[in-house]
Order: C-alpha cells, then sequence, then structure tokens
C-alpha cells in the first residue's frame, strides 16, 4: 500500500517541479536566461534550444547578453527572437544579440502577479487531485480485503500530510515570485 503512496508523493513534488520551471520563464522585469527556454531556433532543419547554439548571460540586471559560437546563426535567432512572445527586440551588432528588458509598469506587474497565482491554484488543484486518485485507489484495496480499515485510515492521514505540505510548498514558491514581481 506504500506504492500507492509513494507514487502520489512523486506525483505531487513534479507538479511543484513543474511550477517552478514555469515560474521561471515568466518576464517579470529582470533579465533571466530561462526566459529564452521555450524559444527554438531553425538550426538545419532542426529546432534547437538557444542555449545549445549560444552562450547566454546576465550582463545587467535587465540586459541578457547571447554570444553564438557559430555566426552564421546569429540571423536565425534573431528571427526566433522576433517571432517569439517575448515582446523585446534583439539589437545585434553581428556577432553578439542583446536584449533589453524593460521596466515593467505597475499594471502589468499585477497582471503577472494575477498569473502566478492562477497558475499557483491549478498546481493545488494537481495536488489535491493527486490525493483524491490515490485514495479512491486505497479504498478499492480496503473493499477487497487487501487492507484493513486501521491501514486506510493511517494511509489517509498520511497522504493528507503529504498533501499538506506539498500545499504549502506551492504556497511558498508563489509567494517568493510574487514578491520578486512586485519588487522590480
Amino acid at each position: 500500500m506504500d506504492e500507492y503512496l509513494l507514487l502520489a508523493k512523486q506525483k505531487m513534488e513534479k507538479t511543484v517541479a513543474a511550477l517552478k520551471a514555469e515560474f521561471s520563464s515568466i518576464r517579470a522585469g529582470r533579465a533571466n536566461t530561462a526566459v529564452l527556454d521555450k524559444i527554438r531556433v531553425d538550426y538545419y532543419g532542426t529546432p534547437t534550444p538557444i542555449n545549445q547554439l549560444a552562450a547566454v548571460s546576465v550582463t545587467e540586471s535587465r540586459v541578457l547578453t547571447i554570444q553564438p559560437w557559430d555566426a552564421g546563426t546569429v540571423r536565425g535567432i534573431e528571427k526566433a527572437l522576433q517571432a517569439s512572445d517575448l515582446g523585446i527586440n534583439p539589437q545585434s551588432d553581428g556577432r553578439t544579440i542583446r536584449l533589453m528588458f524593460p521596466q515593467l509598469t505597475e499594471d502589468h506587474r499585477k497582471n503577472i502577479v494575477k498569473d502566478i497565482k492562477k497558475m499557483a491554484e491549478e498546481a493545488k488543484v494537481s495536488v489535491r487531485g493527486t490525493r483524491r486518485d490515490t485514495i479512491d485507489k486505497l479504498k478499492k484495496l480496503q473493499k477487497s480485503s487487501d487492507l484493513t480499515e486501521d491501514d486506510l485510515k493511517d494511509d489517509e492521514k498520511e497522504l493528507q500530510d503529504l498533501t499538506d505540505k506539498f500545499v504549502k510548498e506551492i504556497d511558498t514558491v508563489a509567494a517568493a515570485k510574487e514578491k520578486e514581481t512586485m519588487e522590480i
């Protein structure tokens, strides 16, 4: 029966990890290399992540520098950046590409915070759904006499403790991202 709790814990951990990855790609006014993770460049017919074609670094708080290893990819990277949903025009000198992140307005920050709260709530719903599914499986085992009623109660309590732990972690991660967004 512990295997069900272990699987539930793993699913919950993946949910939190996915939320953290999603938060890292949010453009919150500061330069962050993670905003480029979803952008693909057509490199000899293969969609390739920018970080596999160039050195990407934060040179100032709001400036991201991209230095392609192959000068022939500069134009392709520029096109991919312009076609993306970043909303920033790349500036290039032929060898290096710079992305200047503008200062965010108060309204834009508030909208980002709303999105952060929505993503966090979706993650909590996912964690609670995992709990519900696992409880259903445990109850089926109890009905088929593979699990005693006492074991069921113990497992349900342990599962609730896990759920509470991950919901709290989601709240903590979301609060940190909201604070970071509003500080800038």
